[in-house]
């Protein structure tokens, strides 16, 4: 299980962006503890609230928990591995909320917990979070025999093409595949020598390396959309400086859209475009097919969710009508019957929640098995319009290479886009 933590503030941001429908197909509110509120956004605005009467701005700690994508993992799995954290970074007894996300057929957890002690007026500390939350993933994957990712068993070996969050809606809002963006800059980086090496294999890739604010790498891709080369890298700028120097002899930001805008002919726009209204048409059906399926299932959750609520009312009532009242009621106190009636309505309260709770999961997985049936669909679409861009950039970057040394047309509006994107 991939743990990712981090302090922050702005709680009433946070909680819309847990309880977002947009984004996820499910999302389950699973606990509020130590709060007032029954509703996440209300919990925030306390925890906010205390966190006035000190010096701490990052109030919260949030952790995201992701489980391997083919495992199915029940919230009892989910809420050790939140106790275990709690203990390890020294949140016992604070308050949290504990959020359930469900996108793509993966189930997912959000952890978030207030810093403040309130009887102190202090912040907990969290030292070294990073590290011990590494330590216990790594724990969790030899715990439950899952295969553990070569990053989590050793740093050394982590993926090069993983990205931030800040990469991915990047990424998003022009519709690429940030994996895909940052292989192709590595294998530009890896073949090339120096500066101008560089600038010719990412050109034949749609990419042209330009000067960026405080004498930075950045590249930017056709549609004129700006990337630092050290991220993509994974570097730190100073190595790129050492391999290829530095970068005033490289055009502006402004003056690499410029040339783009010029290059780009009508043509080869309309080829593009093309594309796209392929990939849009393509991926259409299974999104109609994923809208219908999210709707029926939330409607199977709601109506599992009612009906759950009327047995347990109805068996509250029966278990009730077995405690006697008044004097019989305080003879049986008297002789020890009382306290066996009620320890049996506890035992049995406690099997009608467990029994619920294993309903509830079975009928999750069962909706995730035929989710995963859809999203097998969209991987091999994705893939096969991931190639398909791939050869299309290709195409692109030549075109653009090859069109350096025309005169240029009147430059058009960056702004306008190419709309080659990667449908999700």
């Amino acid at each position: 299980m991939i743990l990712k933590g981090s302090q922050r503030a702005f709680g009433q941001n946070l909680a819309a962006h847990l309880m977002k429908l947009d984004d996820n197909e499910h999302v389950e509110l699973h606990e509020l503890r130590g709060f007032c509120a029954d509703d996440l956004k209300g919990a925030f605005q306390e925890a906010e609230a205390v966190s006035r009467g000190t010096k701490c701005s990052q109030y919260l700690f949030s952790l995201s928990l992701s489980p391997p994508e083919q495992e199915r993992v029940s919230p009892a799995i989910f809420e050790r591995a939140i106790e275990t954290v709690e203990q390890r970074l020294g949140l016992e007894g604070q308050p949290r909320a504990i959020v359930f996300h469900e996108k793509e057929g993966r189930r997912h957890a959000h952890c978030v917990w207030s810093r403040i002690d309130a009887e102190t007026m202090t912040a907990r500390p969290m030292s070294f979070f990073k590290n011990r939350l590494t330590e216990i993933s790594r724990g969790l994957y030899l715990e439950h025999g899952w295969k553990m990712p070569d990053g989590i068993r050793d740093s050394a070996k982590r993926d090069p093409t993983n990205f931030t969050l800040a990469e991915w809606q990047q990424a998003k809002r022009q519709g690429n595949d940030p994996r895909w963006l940052k292989q192709a800059v590595q294998e530009c980086w890896a073949m090339s020598d120096d500066s101008k090496a560089l600038t010719r294999a990412l050109e034949e890739r749609g990419f042209f390396l330009a000067k960026g604010d405080k004498r930075a790498f950045v590249i930017l891709d056709h549609q004129g959309e700006v990337y630092s080369l050290p991220k993509m890298l994974g570097l730190k700028t100073k190595e790129v400086r050492q391999r290829f120097g530095d970068c005033d002899q490289l055009s502006g930001v402004e003056a690499t859209q410029k040339i783009i805008g010029d290059r780009m002919t009508p043509a080869i726009r309309r080829h593009v475009e093309e594309a796209r209204t392929c990939f849009l048409k393509r991926s259409a059906t299974l999104g109609h097919y994923k809208m219908e399926m999210t709707h029926n299932h939330r409607a199977a959750r709601e109506a599992a969710k009612t009906r759950q609520q009327r047995e347990w009312e109805e068996e509250n009532r029966q278990r009730a009508a077995r405690l006697p009242k008044g004097i019989r009621g305080l003879w049986q106190r008297v002789t020890g019957a009382y306290q066996k009636t009620r320890a049996q309505n506890e035992a049995e309260a406690e099997q009608s929640r467990q029994r619920q709770a294993k309903e509830r999961q079975e009928l999750v997985d069962r909706q995730r098995a035929e989710r995963a049936v859809l999203q097998a669909q969209f991987k091999e679409l994705r893939s096969g319009q991931a190639e398909q861009l791939r050869e299309l950039r290709s195409d692109v970057g030549r075109f653009l290479s090859l069109s350096r040394n025309r005169t240029s047309t009147p430059a058009r509006s960056v702004g306008a886009g190419l709309g080659l994107r990667l449908e999700r």
